[in-house]
């Protein structure tokens, strides 16, 4: 009887132990965690937002004999992985961009940090991602953009973060973040990245004083 009461005790130990892991991997991030990801930058991205945009479709689209397949596959920004960087577990309706309740934490823990005063001078990539699945990639291209975008609107709409600062783009299967297992979830993570300086606005010019009246001559009496 000992030895069974040890047993169950043991198991029981063994389980609340396991929930308490699972509990700490879905947990969401601090503000503070994600500040310390994304407050060292170096030089500024050097990516040509709008002609990634275009090669990502175009790549997607294309039928390529030789494609190496998503394994082999290179990534198509590399550069993008010299940025400081913060991965988030975000969820989402299947094949939409709706974002699931127990993801709205995160994003908004993604707000208050980027209003840290040591972010504010910054603007940020919002980088869509998918894994590799029965989907086409360019549906996967498309779908990684619209939840970029869906996440841009929420900080913008929601959390009132000036959308000067935030730069939506969708790479699907284009960009694994882990290229050994395209089908991993992992792959379907969303990053932050620190991209540049918020651009100085120019001052505003003062409006020009009115020229003088020219003065009437007298008049000769």
């Amino acid at each position: 009887m000992r030895a069974n009461r040890l047993l169950i005790a043991g198991t029981a130990l063994g389980l609340a132990l396991l929930a308490g892991a699972a509990g700490a991997q879905t947990a969401a991030p601090t503000r503070d965690d994600i500040v310390g990801k994304l407050n060292h930058l170096e030089e500024p991205g050097e990516v040509d937002l709008p002609a990634l945009k275009t090669q990502v479709m175009e790549r997607a689209k294309a039928r390529i004999k030789n494609d190496p397949g998503p394994v082999n596959r290179p990534p198509i920004a590399p550069d993008l992985a010299k940025l400081p960087t913060f991965n988030a577990q975000i969820q989402f309706d299947a094949d939409t961009p709706i974002i699931q309740p127990a993801s709205y934490q995160t994003v908004g823990r993604i707000a208050d940090a980027l209003v840290h005063s040591s972010l504010l001078p910054y603007t940020f990539l919002i980088v869509g991602h998918v894994e590799s699945n029965s989907k086409t990639r360019e549906a996967n291209a498309i779908l990684s953009q619209r939840r970029a975008d869906a996440i841009r609107d929420v900080l913008v709409n929601t959390f009132k973060i000036s959308t000067k600062r935030l730069h939506p783009i969708g790479l699907g299967e284009e960009q694994f973040l882990d290229r050994a297992k395209p089908t991993s979830a992992v792959n379907g993570q969303l990053q932050i990245l620190t991209y540049a300086k918020v651009p100085e606005e120019a001052p505003a010019h003062p409006a020009a004083a009115p020229a003088p009246a020219a003065k009437k001559p007298a008049k000769k009496r």
